[in-house]
């Protein structure tokens, strides 16, 4: 892998600020610069990472439908990537039925009908914090952005297994919402890559803990 840029996008309505407490200092010690777009829909992530290419192959990835996202974009664009980094994979191809569509989908609804303090009210521990910080940065966007996300393709298992660079895959075996069998099931198709784990408890006390499961994974992939 020679890429010296790792571009990594945020979770549904998540921000560039969670992506930079994962990774920055992970990849700083890895030799790798991280991009952490501004972006916020489906369309400007796929546009920041086309944006972020200058000719050299990059490292992208991110958590959750970043990181399906940044999945989807080596599939399309081959030559143009060095590795994934993919945290918190949360379902393969269509969403339908999955936990994380599902929050997605009825978070909005709260959104819309009552604001995001009451969607968040009953969200505890550091994700609830997470939310708390990030949601009210989107405005008025925000039911659309989770409702968009609710129902976005991950890669199909089909193109997983057609990706040739290495991935790494992270994920926290406690977690419902992204469960760790939707991270064995990437990496059982795809050619070339790693598993780590962590939990969410690990990463409530160190954010880092997930960037450093995603770059260790990349490494032996």
């Amino acid at each position: 892998m020679t890429s010296t840029t790792a571009v990594l996008l945020p979770g549904t309505a998540s921000d560039e600020v969670f992506v930079r407490s994962v990774f920055a200092r992970p990849l700083a010690a890895a030799g790798l610069a991280l991009v952490a777009p501004q972006s916020r829909s489906v369309q400007e992530h796929f546009a920041a990472l086309d944006a972020a290419y200058d000719g050299e192959p990059l490292v992208v990835g991110g958590v959750s439908l970043g990181a399906h996202i940044a999945a989807v974009w080596a599939v399309r664009n081959p030559s143009r990537c060095a590795g994934v980094l993919a945290a918190l994979p949360a379902w393969t191809g269509r969403p339908d039925g999955a936990p994380a569509a599902l929050a997605a989908s009825a978070s909005a609804a709260v959104v819309a009908a009552e604001g995001v303090h009451a969607a968040v009210a009953g969200v505890d521990g550091w994700v609830g914090d997470e939310l708390r910080r990030a949601w009210p940065r989107y405005g008025a966007a925000l039911p659309a952005v989770l409702r968009e996300a609710a129902v976005s393709e991950a890669p199909t298992v089909a193109e997983l297994r057609g990706l040739a660079v290495p991935v790494g895959v992270a994920a926290c075996t406690d977690d419902p919402v992204h469960p760790f069998e939707v991270a064995r099931k990437w990496v059982s198709a795809l050619p070339r890559a790693a598993l780590r784990t962590t939990t969410l408890a690990e990463v409530g006390a160190d954010r880092e803990a997930l960037g450093r499961a995603a770059l260790d994974a990349l490494r032996n992939a």
